[in-house]
């Protein structure tokens, strides 16, 4: 049904238009206007309420804990997802990728056969989904067992972004052997004696890994996958990616890393909780210092998918970006450095109408109403 949103201040790439009407017609919006929109037959009064385009979260593993949310206890995959779905569109977030990891053995569901299975089981419902659903496979590269799964789902067309990881101590997010063991020990539960196991094989894979990352680099520019790396922590490894194509640097542990990035032209990738909670969980990088310092281009949701829209207005609070711009690191950049900016990521004539009106509730921004397509898939109805 053609739909007019009216009396919104529509939040759009240039800034925020007051007392806006937007029509949508078959899920196009088709009209942005400061006019009243006449004839149409389904009207929806927003009363004030900010319409902001849908958020574009590239980088979630929110579906690990969905699926297991505690170690050895699993849910049905398909139950996990669909309730996972609900809780994204109230969230605001109308494109997501999931983020499945090969990295066998490490943790939760991290088998490569059981993160292949989730992926199938992903593509074979996602028409169902309320939001529109890709899948973000991430690599392990000391993980020599996991080619294999990845090339086919790449023949296949199953992977809508790929990302390359390191997580071997001594650089990248753990630069230290301890902090390693920390962090895996402490989210984990994994004891010593697998904890001294798992650096062991990663440091024995060291050495193997080049040939599989350049496979896997070719694999995805014949399937026109983007890529991605993760943790990245030089100029040197700024610039290896730049030479290979990769054109997305997830979460960079340090400011040097940060600006070398920028000046070769990798979009940056922030987590949001970093911003809301004003500091780094492994304690390396302040995302609000890096954007503060001008560097920074899409803020994904991490592990945390009520954490796009409050880190947004966090940014806006602490007077660290104007509202639109905010907006765009949540919508329509991450939404361009995945290949699908012409098609949403902005309340734009020609675009599809993923949108969500956003008000506030006792100091707090609460998704009022989520549209996919033109379609509300959400209400607040309190």
């Amino acid at each position: 049904m053609d739909t007019v949103i009216e009396g919104c201040r529509a939040v759009v790439p240039s800034g925020v238009i007051e007392g806006a009407s937007v029509y949508i017609r078959d899920g196009i919006i088709e009209e942005v206007s400061l006019s009243a929109i006449r004839g149409r037959t389904k009207r929806v009064q927003a009363d004030g309420l900010y319409l902001l385009p849908g958020f574009v979260d590239i980088h979630s593993d929110a579906i690990e804990r969905e699926i297991s949310p505690r170690p050895n206890v699993f849910f049905p995959v398909n139950v996990a997802l669909f309730e996972l779905d609900k809780r994204l569109a109230t969230s605001g977030i109308t494109t997501i990728f999931h983020s499945l990891s090969f990295s066998e053995g490490e943790i939760g569901i991290r088998s490569n056969r059981t993160v292949y299975d989730i992926i199938k089981e992903i593509n074979r419902l996602k028409s169902a989904f309320s939001i529109n659903t890709m899948v973000h496979a991430r690599y392990e590269i000391t993980d020599d067992g996991a080619m294999a799964y990845l090339k086919k789902l790449m023949r296949d067309r199953q992977i809508n972004l790929l990302s390359i990881m390191d997580h071997t101590p001594g650089q990248g997010q753990f630069r230290e052997i301890a902090s390693y063991k920390h962090y895996f020990g402490n989210m984990y539960n994994k004891t010593e004696s697998e904890l001294d196991k798992m650096i062991e094989q990663k440091m024995e894979s060291k050495g193997r890994v080049n040939g599989n990352v350049e496979e896997l680099i070719r694999t995805c520019r014949q399937s026109d996958v983007p890529m991605a790396s993760h943790d990245d922590d030089s100029p040197e490894k700024m610039g290896w990616l730049k030479e290979n194509g990769i054109d997305i640097s997830e979460f960079p542990v340090n400011m040097e890393a940060l600006e070398a990035a920028q000046g070769v032209g990798i979009k940056v990738c922030l987590g949001a909780p970093n911003v809301l909670r004003g500091n780094s969980q492994a304690n390396n990088l302040s995302a609000r210092d890096a954007i503060i310092n001008g560097c920074g281009d899409i803020l994904c949701s991490d592990y945390t998918p009520m954490t796009m829209l409050h880190a947004v207005f966090t940014l806006v609070d602490l007077n660290i970006l104007p509202l639109s711009e905010a907006v765009k690191m949540t919508s329509l950049n991450p939404a361009r450095a995945v290949g699908i900016g012409i098609e949403t990521g902005s309340i734009e004539e020609g675009k599809k109408a993923d949108m969500i009106l956003v008000g506030t509730k006792d100091e707090v921004p609460t998704v009022v109403r989520t549209f996919v397509s033109g379609n509300e898939v959400y209400r607040d109805m309190r």
